[in-house]
């Protein structure tokens, strides 16, 4: 997850500390390009130990998908799929963007008033502990979170774990899932996923070497042409800055 997140030149900057003569251990939860990257530049003939193979469909769980234009196209979708209390007891909602989360909140806050939970990483710590805790404790139904607890947090009995959108990461996929199905209860997947997220989609399919199930979208659910900023591409304006390179005979100014 730290190669992930980035810190690889910090990581390598560790190894030139290091003694020459060492014996390396890494655990990792899955096996991405960048770790093995790191294995063979700093590992010398290492034995790889799996104890199951990375991106491993879970069998205790129901994975579907519907494929959706945008953020409004979505949230309708869940407008409509939640009503349902009784299938939909205990929902973990994953969402990429922190600012995402904070309108999807609000907005099913609108329908679910009161059910609705969110965490991520900009919330205060106290906040974050009440949010699991109201959501283990029914009090809330719905919880919307990053990745920040994609891994690591074990909470019980989720019914559903719904991708809002697709991880960049495939193995991300793997993590968000086994959030549900645990301890040999069933639980359901579903991955939401517009145009442009269709080649992550893959990406995770190849991964688990399955191809999700695509559903068409209830009748009831509206088909929206509205984009929110967040989803809107920023344009970055270049400044046209005219420099006079003519010579000068002022000293320079220190």
């Amino acid at each position: 997850i730290m190669l992930d997140f980035g810190y690889r030149t910090q990581l390598k900057n560790i190894f030139t500390y290091l003694p020459v003569k060492r014996q390396n251990i890494m655990f990792s939860a899955t096996m991405t390009e960048n770790v093995d990257v790191l294995i063979n530049e700093y590992f010398n003939i290492p034995e790889k130990i799996s104890i199951a193979v990375s991106g491993t469909p879970l069998e205790n769980i129901t994975q579907t998908s519907y494929k959706a234009p945008n953020y409004t196209t979505k949230t309708n979708l869940l407008k409509s799929i939640l009503q349902d209390k009784e299938k939909f007891d205990k929902v973990l909602i994953f969402i990429s963007k922190q600012d995402l989360a904070n309108r999807l909140f609000d907005d099913l806050s609108e329908v679910f008033n009161g059910k609705v939970g969110i965490i991520h990483s900009k919330k205060e710590q106290n906040f974050r502990i009440r949010a699991i805790e109201s959501f283990e404790n029914a009090e809330t139904r719905i919880l919307i979170a990053t990745d920040v607890i994609a891994r690591g947090v074990d909470l019980n009995k989720i019914s559903h774990v719904i991708n809002f959108d697709t991880p960049f990461y495939p193995e991300n996929y793997m993590h968000r899932i086994g959030r549900t199905g645990r301890a040999e209860q069933k639980g359901e997947s579903i991955l939401l996923f517009s145009e442009k997220e269709n080649d992550a989609k893959k990406g995770v399919e190849r991964l688990m070497n399955f191809e999700i199930p695509l559903k068409e979208l209830p009748l009831d659910v509206e088909i929206s042409n509205r984009i929110v900023p967040e989803e809107q591409e920023v344009k970055k304006e270049i400044a046209n800055i005219e420099y006079n390179h003519q010579k000068s005979d002022a000293g320079a100014f220190h």
